[in-house]
């Protein structure tokens, strides 16, 4: 069974800042990680390969430093990995990266590919679906329990839904979305890290994939972003530190006074 897991270097969430002249992320100089629903992913499709004998691919599309994230990936166990890394992809939204991993994807060939629910710096949940449409095979998403049938073609599949779960059989190839609580990510070993750094990560630039260039980076991007703001900083709340009937009746004469109620 091959498999392939999508995943996308992000800063670290608790350095991030806003450049007040762009009104974009500033990167350059920010710690980054593999975005952690990412980081399930890979564990997944590790666990699949070793019970069923396969092989992981990890592909990333990204700047030149993405290729850490991918060491970190292969020292967790991946066979392989991929960064697809050119200027003609800056500026790319969720269905030009959806649109460029396609191009690499196909050559491979999976049997299934795994991305994480959603990145953490975008929050768009967009990439996954966008690539499963752009693959043309079935995808599912919110996947919190995966199974593989006897016969390594079907794969059953638990989703989390507003009302609850699903439990949904499907053929193979699929491309699925996955929640953290699927599985708890392993941390490389000592081995495993000193063996990644003697592997090769493959990169492949726009020349190598024969796309549209109609549909790659800014130029293929029909989403805007027209402003990215922080939130301003409201004043502190009240404490009120009473007895229940007590505190009850002062939070009431408080929202009276505000004239919230």
């Amino acid at each position: 069974m091959r498999i392939v897991a999508c995943i996308k270097q992000v800063p670290e969430i608790s350095e991030v800042m806003i450049d007040p002249k762009t009104h974009t992320l500033k990167r350059e100089g920010v710690p980054s990680i593999i975005n952690p629903f990412d980081e399930n992913a890979v564990e997944e499709g590790l666990r699949i390969k070793e019970k069923y004998l396969g092989e992981l691919i990890v592909i990333t599309m990204g700047p030149p430093q993405a290729e850490e994230a991918l060491r970190r990936c292969l020292a967790m166990g991946a066979d392989e990995a991929i960064l697809i890394s050119d200027k003609a992809f800056a500026g790319s939204d969720t269905l030009a990266t959806a649109y460029t991993l396609s191009l690499v994807i196909k050559q491979l060939k999976p049997d299934l590919v795994i991305c994480g629910k959603q990145a953490i710096d975008g929050d768009t949940a967009q990439v996954g679906p966008e690539l499963a449409e752009q693959l043309g095979i079935p995808q599912i998403t919110y996947v919190k329990k995966v199974e593989i049938c006897k016969d390594e073609k079907e794969i059953i599949l638990h989703r989390e839904t507003d009302d609850g779960y699903e439990i949904i059989q499907c053929k193979l190839p699929v491309l699925i979305t996955v929640l953290k609580i699927l599985n708890e990510p392993r941390y490389p070993s000592i081995r495993g890290i000193l063996i990644a750094k003697r592997k090769e990560i493959k990169v492949l630039k726009s020349v190598d994939l024969e796309a549209d260039y109609s549909k790659l980076g800014a130029d293929g991007s029909p989403t805007q972003v027209v402003n990215i703001f922080t939130p301003q900083v409201h004043q502190s709340g009240k404490m009120v530190k009473l007895e229940p009937k007590d505190a009850s009746r002062e939070i009431i004469n408080f929202l009276q006074q505000e004239k919230i109620i």
